[in-house]
């Protein structure tokens, strides 16, 4: 008899579809295609067979280099119904960074669009792991119809995909997931604040290669046989307003950055969004400023929530009905939250410490860093490296990243609180704050982008205007004592700030894009 442990494919997803009489409901829209149930099952088992004759095996990794396009998912499923491992990767990073991602996971092939093939023929060029077959997603998809076959069966904790981390605080980390990973995810965020069902349309401004995107545009969709739209390339305020105006989506994934974009961008208020239901949020902290004008735009909640590539998505997040604007929400049912201080004392209410997650969906590790394997891992618990506090209602507030606080004359200033009240200032578009020595003290600096003024032309006197501007809404000591203007902040390819390029000196600082 099969160990019930077994038989937990991912890719069955798409089979349980057609089990359910859903072989014929639109799987994804792209551009002017549709793509069903029962097409995109045909063409991921023709994806496995591929790869299959071309010599990858079970357990061996296979680099994705793919925008958002039915070819994703028909490639990433097809992957692991053979039992190998599908590896998405950012397709706006350099050739330099597909040359480490070869090497760190030993892919011997990789999938890769055309619009990405010269990075990645001088990244395979450079790579002195062994030679890297590249092929393009139209290849594995060309062949004869054929039939389907049965996936692989697969142990629930057998690997199932990888996801590479962003790499906000230094290289990307493999972060390795197992194949009921999806499903729990499903059972939290996607039951508990999704809703979703087969008549709803999912669009998702987040790319499929991030945790986040792949849960909003893949996971969550697919398990319930609803649509997902795809729309390739960078988004942009115009291509993403375009998008829901034409596929009328009844969820919207974004995050707090375009979130900001939208509203700034000029006619944004005529837009239609009547057909969204829910607006969802994650990534990265969502102002109340910004909460507060969508709600006055377009009538719609955002419900922001907070997750990381090694939960696979949400563990956190606002309800409707359940919402305190700037909070990243209450834990999702399914997941347990802790908040411990240095030495490892649970807080209660009004406690600030790193915040720790217990969840079904958590990585099993970091390929090849068993040390930070070692100190992210706690049993059953996750240290997240973010610090947060919980108030008397059970709503967490995120008070920036562990080495991210700032400790000035003794007292905890978190740079969030700060920025969110730059950001309230009509002047400012965005603002990014950080912790910097001066004389052996340390300081608070903001770097300050201005909405209407490039760094050179900033008016005079703008900088103590926005230090009285915080004094007057947060408390004395929370204030930045130094303002510089810029015209760019710097940011990894999925948007986050990186602080710890921002603490370098000025002649110093550099993206890791």
């Amino acid at each position: 008899m099969e160990d019930p442990g077994f038989r937990t494919n991912v890719s069955l997803v798409l089979d349980r579809n057609l089990e359910a009489g859903r072989g014929d409901q639109v799987a994804v829209r792209c551009g002017d295609d549709e793509v069903t149930y029962t097409q995109l099952l045909a063409l991921a088992c023709r994806a496995g067979r591929a790869l299959a004759d071309r010599g990858v095996r079970r357990e061996e990794r296979v680099l994705l280099v793919l925008d958002d396009t039915p070819a994703f998912p028909a490639v990433f499923l097809g992957a692991i119904r053979i039992g190998a491992v599908p590896v998405p990767v950012n397709f706006m990073y350099k050739a330099s960074d597909y040359t480490y991602f070869l090497a760190d996971s030993y892919a011997r092939l990789a999938v890769v669009d055309d619009a990405f093939w010269e990075k990645l023929t001088e990244a395979a060029a450079g790579s002195d792991t062994g030679p890297v077959d590249l092929v393009r997603p139209q290849d594995l998809l060309a062949g004869p119809d054929g039939d389907t076959f049965d996936p692989v069966s697969t142990h629930e904790d057998d690997m199932a995909f990888w996801l590479y981390s962003s790499g906000s605080t230094g290289r990307p980390k493999g972060v390795v997931h197992r194949q009921v990973d999806m499903a729990a995810t499903c059972d939290t965020y996607g039951a508990h604040v999704l809703g979703l069902s087969p008549g709803d349309v999912t669009y998702s401004s987040s790319k499929l290669f991030h945790a986040y995107g792949l849960g909003n545009g893949l996971s969550f969709p697919f398990s319930v046989g609803a649509t997902a739209v795809y729309t390739p390339g960078r988004p942009v305020p115009d291509g993403v307003f375009e998008a829901i105006e034409r596929y009328r989506p009844s969820h919207f994934f974004c995050v707090p950055t375009l979130y900001n974009a939208l509203l700034n961008a000029p006619g944004a208020k005529d837009r239609d969004l009547s057909s969204v239901r829910l607006c969802l949020s994650a990534a990265e902290p969502l102002p109340p400023d910004v909460f507060h004008r969508w709600k006055e735009f377009y009538g719609v909640l955002i419900l922001d929530a907070v997750g990381s590539t090694e939960m696979l998505h949400c563990y956190c997040a606002n309800l409707p009905g359940a919402i305190q604007p700037g909070s990243s929400g209450r834990p999702i049912p399914g997941y347990e939250l802790q908040i411990r201080d240095e030495e490892g004392a649970v807080q209660g209410s009004g406690g600030m410490g790193e915040l720790f997650v217990k969840g079904d969906s958590a990585l099993a590790g970091y390929w090849h860093h068993r040390d930070k394997t070692r100190r992210a891992l706690h049993g059953e618990w996750f240290a997240t490296g973010d610090r947060y506090r919980v108030d008397d209602e059970g709503f967490y507030w995120y008070e920036g990243r562990a080495d991210d606080m700032i400790k000035v004359g003794g007292q905890w200033v978190s740079p969030i609180e700060i920025e969110n009240a730059l950001m309230e200032h009509p002047a400012v578009s965005e603002a990014a704050v950080v912790g910097v020595e001066v004389d052996g003290f340390v300081r608070v600096r903001a770097h300050v982008i201005c909405a209407k003024h490039s760094a050179a032309d900033v008016p005079a006197g703008l900088d103590a205007e926005l230090q009285e501007w915080c004094k007057s809404r947060l408390l004395r000591y929370q204030y930045p004592h130094m303002v510089e203007f810029t015209d760019e902040l710097p940011k990894t390819v999925t948007g986050k700030i990186q602080r710890y390029v921002l603490r370098r000196p000025a002649g110093e600082r550099e993206t890791a894009q």
